[in-house]
């Protein structure tokens, strides 16, 4: 069984009103990294969940899911 990581940093960076630039901005990183990451093709670094986190004032497992897909 193999495991993938999705997540919901496209529908909280579209609840806070955000573009793909302003939540990259605020995270550090380029706004084709937060593309990757919002179509599950880029699982961001520890440090990059946590400032996720903080961003969205969620905890990282309601912003990351590991999925088990058989």
């Amino acid at each position: 069984m193999s495991k993938t990581i999705t997540n919901r940093v496209r529908e909280l960076r579209i609840a806070l009103g955000w573009t793909q630039e302003q939540l990259a901005q605020a995270a550090g990183v380029s706004r084709q990294s937060i593309n990757s990451i919002e179509r599950n093709r880029y699982v961001p670094s520890l440090e990059l969940a946590l400032i996720f986190a903080r961003i969205f004032s969620h905890p990282t497992d309601h912003i990351f899911q590991l999925e088990r897909q058989s």
